[in-house]
């Protein structure tokens, strides 16, 4: 999941902690401060959602044998440790300051929330249709956005969500053979990243981006972590589990890392439908990890959601241009 260069900025973005904060002085929060360099910054974000799908199949694979709270926990474990590794000798004490520190734990607590659910899910269905599903977020935070921030929704983003959502039907659609519990639990999950998205926007003048991920990566270690004594069973994992489990937090570790880096070159909302290749490598790698090969109507319906997903992306990106266009020089 997701996944993670941690929340969207101004527009509804991709699900699972995947876009990142604009912080006041970073170049989103200044256009004019963006080094242009568009295509890296397409390149930057093919390998992180890459990564990201990597993660995803990841977990699957190693919830197999083991509960889903304790493969998260060492994903969160090994994400803060890279943090405080990588980034503490450069970050000090902008790792964890923060202005408004409850509605980073609520936020945090959402990706938590969000991460257990896409577990559940992922344990119980293939990797492309939980991915799907989970990619509803954005279309819901449309919604929500209209209702509780006062933002014009408008009849593309009516129409977007409302396809959106037919998407979802045709891949959870009865006789499909998804287990109706796992359709609970992702879209349990894209409801909880919506707010999580929600939340991004409201603390996105205020909080650096990576403050707000070390938190994340705080909290679910110490809430995961606390549940590991009651879910580790059985015997202790091989030298491939042992690697994989690594592989899981380096996975997503570094593709929050370029996934933040990628929008240091190019606007989120030319970056945003690029997003949706992660379905691509979702179905990619559930066909060679798991020989799981979705059926033509379960495709329609990813593509109907990428789609819509798209189009929201689309829409946001031409309100930015017009109200560039409009600004006086």
């Amino acid at each position: 999941m997701v996944k993670a260069a941690d929340a969207p900025a101004k527009s509804a973005q991709t699900p699972l902690d995947r876009a990142p904060e604009s912080a006041p002085g970073s170049p989103s929060a200044h256009p004019s401060a963006y080094i242009q360099h568009p295509f890296r910054g397409v390149m930057l974000l093919a390998a992180a959602v890459f990564l990201f799908a990597c993660m995803d199949t990841t977990t699957k694979f190693l919830t197999a044998s083991y509960a889903v709270p304790v493969v998260m926990a060492v994903r969160y474990l090994v994400h803060g440790l890279l943090m405080v590794i990588l980034l503490a000798p450069s970050q000090g004490r902008r790792l964890v300051r923060t202005r408004r520190t409850g509605l980073v734990m609520v936020r945090a607590a959402c990706l938590v929330a969000a991460s257990l659910f896409m577990g559940l899910a992922l344990q119980r269905m293939p990797v492309a249709e939980a991915t799907a599903m989970v990619f509803m977020a954005p279309l819901l935070v449309v919604l929500l956005a209209g209702h509780l921030m006062r933002e014009k929704v408008g009849v593309l983003g009516w129409v977007s969500a409302i396809t959106g959502f037919a998407g979802v039907l045709l891949i959870a659609r009865p006789g499909s053979g998804l287990d109706p519990l796992g359709v609970s639990f992702a879209l349990c999950g894209a409801g909880v990243i919506a707010v999580y998205q929600l939340l991004s926007r409201v603390l996105a003048s205020t909080e650096s981006t990576v403050a707000m991920l070390f938190h994340t990566a705080l909290l679910g270690s110490v809430l995961f972590g606390l549940t590991v004594p009651w879910f580790w069973h059985g015997p202790p994992p091989s030298g491939l589990q042992m690697l994989l489990f690594v592989g899981m937090g380096v996975f997503g570790g570094l593709g929050h890392f370029l996934f933040t880096a990628a929008h240091r070159h190019a606007p989120a909302s030319m970056l945003a439908p690029m997003l949706y290749l992660q379905l691509m490598w979702a179905g990619v790698l559930g066909w060679l990890v798991f020989g799981h090969v979705s059926d033509a109507i379960s495709i329609l319906g990813m593509c109907v959601v990428s789609a819509s997903g798209a189009a929201v992306a689309l829409k946001s990106h031409l309100s930015r241009r017009a109200l560039a266009d409009a600004a006086p020089s």
